[in-house]
């Protein structure tokens, strides 16, 4: 695809990043609520719009991507009028791999509101979680909000240690007994246990043994996912691989340095570095992506 204008879409929930031309246009995230193609496709005319570009073809990395979604030949007749003519679709994990690695094998461990780690080997891709906060996420925002609300009610009741975190729950339910109804009223009620997240990161930094215990369980979570993906992947016991840690819940520096250590206490395969860049460059890169590179076959492409 070198020397067509690409439109790349890193698809969100919280938001969608389009780049075209070299510039960056934000619109608001993925209703997923509503059917996906269409809003992809706003987007695409959107941006168009907004710039004044003429692209030839549109990639988009997209949060949560299912099979049943992915029909980038349904995309493509819904943004007839503007000239597309090829379309390439993949998960979110693919475009963050690409954009955090690139071409190098390893794995990228993507930490936000959910988790998901990709592996990627010599001829083969590993996906471990990102199962969604009901069966799975270990070590997410969410699963580390969860934790906080947990250990808060354990001390509350007395079968828990006292904890700082009582503190920005309370801000929130002033009278703990009636929170978690609230709670489970709420229709952003994910978005609201993650959002603790951020307060276990505070507190862990400022000594709660109780903030530091979830970031470490965190941590070993994430690690553990990690370990295993490059397990399915490898061919030889002599590999070495390069792992990349992205997302919100990595600021935490009591979080990001347990994982560090417990990832290469017992390997020495791997090497812990930074991303290369975004989500939005792996969604970029989707357009020149070889069909012999592993993440090919994870990629739903069509043609006009």
């Amino acid at each position: 695809m070198t020397g067509m204008q690409v439109l790349a879409i890193d698809a969100g929930q919280t938001g969608m990043k389009v780049r075209v031309e070299g510039a960056d246009v934000v619109f608001r995230g993925i209703d997923t609520h509503e059917p996906l193609l269409p809003q992809l496709a706003d987007v695409v005319h959107g941006a168009i719009a907004r710039t004044g570009s003429t692209p030839d073809i549109v990639t988009a990395g997209i949060s949560g991507l299912t099979d049943r979604d992915a029909d980038a030949a349904l995309l493509l007749s819904l943004v007839r009028d503007t000239g597309v003519r090829a379309a390439s679709l993949a998960h979110d994990s693919t475009t963050s791999f690409l954009g955090a690695l690139g071409d190098a094998r390893g794995a990228v461990v993507a930490a936000g509101t959910g988790v998901v780690t990709l592996a990627v080997g010599q001829d083969a891709v590993s996906r471990v979680d990102g199962w969604g906060y009901i069966m799975g996420d270990a070590g997410s925002g969410y699963w580390i909000g969860r934790e906080a609300l947990d250990a808060v009610m354990r001390a509350y009741d007395g079968r828990g240690p006292r904890t700082a975190l009582t503190d920005p729950v309370r801000a929130l339910w002033p009278d703990l007994p009636f929170a978690y109804i609230d709670l489970q009223a709420a229709e952003d009620r994910v978005r609201i246990v993650a959002s603790f997240a951020a307060e276990v990161a505070r507190l862990a930094a400022e000594g709660d043994p109780v903030a530091q215990s979830i970031s470490d369980r965190a941590a070993r979570e994430l690690a553990h996912s990690v370990s295993a993906s490059l397990n399915n992947v490898r061919r030889h016991d002599d590999e070495r691989f390069t792992v990349c840690a992205i997302g919100g819940v990595f600021r935490s520096p009591r979080l990001h340095d347990a994982f560090a250590a417990e990832l290469t206490r017992d390997r020495y395969d791997v090497t812990l570095v930074a991303p290369l860049g975004e989500g939005i460059d792996g969604a970029l890169a989707l357009a020149d992506l070889s069909p012999q590179h592993p993440l090919s076959s994870a990629v739903h492409r069509a043609v006009a």
